[in-house]
C-alpha cells in the first residue's frame, strides 16, 4: 500500500507541475490562482499543499525540474568534449535546442520567479568549471573569474527567452546562436578566430541535429 500511495502521490505531482507549464506559457504565475492550478490538474486543492508550501514552492519546484532536464542534456552533449571554450558553446547550443524543441517547459522556467544565478549553485558548476578552466589556460580574461557565470547564464537565458517567445524557427536560431558566441565569448575574452571556429561548429550542429 505505502508502495501504491508513493505511486499515486507522484502522479499527483506531476500533474500538478504539467498543469504549471501549460498555464505559465500564457501569464506569469502571479497571476495564476492556486485553483487554477489544481482545476487543470484534476487533482483536489489540497493535494497542491500536500507538495508544495505555496505558490514560491511550486515555482521553485517548477524551475527546479526544467533545470535538471536542460543540465542532463548539456552534460550528454559535452561528454566528449575537452576544450572548455566549446563545452560552453555546446551548453548554450543545448539551451537553444531546448528552447526550439520545448517551447512550453522554456517559457514556464523563463517565468518562474526561481533562478539560479549564483556560480556556487549546484546546477551552475558546469558553466563555472568550464569558465575557470578556460582562464587557467588562458582562454578568457581575469574579470571573466567573478562574473563570468553570471554574463553566460544571462546570454543564455536571452536566447531561450528570445526563441521560445518569438516562435523563432530552427535556421534562424542558428545564426543567432552563432553571432552570440561571438559576442559572448569574445566578451569574456577569448581570441575572435577561435571563438568564430567554435561559434561556426556549434550553429551547423543545432542546423543540421532536426527539422523544425
Amino acid at each position: 500500500m505505502a508502495v501504491l500511495t508513493g505511486k499515486r502521490a507522484a502522479r499527483t505531482r506531476q500533474s500538478l507541475l504539467a498543469a504549471g507549464f501549460d498555464l505559465l506559457v500564457d501569464r506569469p504565475l502571479d497571476a495564476i490562482p492556486i485553483d487554477d492550478v489544481v482545476s487543470a490538474a484534476g487533482v483536489a486543492k489540497g493535494s497542491f499543499f500536500n507538495h508544495f508550501v505555496d505558490k514560491g514552492g511550486f515555482a521553485t519546484a517548477m524551475a527546479a525540474e526544467i533545470r535538471l532536464e536542460l543540465e542532463a542534456r548539456i552534460s550528454k552533449a559535452n561528454d566528449d568534449v575537452g576544450d572548455p571554450l566549446a563545452r560552453l558553446a555546446g551548453g548554450m547550443q543545448v539551451a537553444v535546442e531546448f528552447a526550439l524543441q520545448e517551447r512550453k517547459r522554456t517559457i514556464a522556467l523563463l517565468r518562474s520567479s526561481s533562478s539560479a544565478t549564483s556560480q556556487d549553485h549546484p546546477l551552475n558548476q558546469g558553466v563555472k568549471a568550464d569558465i575557470q578552466a578556460s582562464i587557467s589556460a588562458g582562454l578568457l580574461r581575469k574579470e571573466a573569474a567573478a562574473t563570468g557565470v553570471l554574463f553566460w547564464l544571462g546570454l543564455c537565458q536571452v536566447m531561450m527567452a528570445n526563441i521560445a517567445e518569438r516562435n523563432i524557427i530552427r535556421s534562424a536560431a542558428a545564426g543567432k546562436l552563432h553571432e552570440m558566441l561571438v559576442l559572448g565569448l569574445t566578451g569574456l575574452g577569448a581570441e575572435e578566430p577561435s571563438a568564430k571556429k567554435i561559434a561556426h561548429h556549434a550553429s551547423q550542429i543545432l542546423l543540421t541535429s532536426s527539422t523544425t
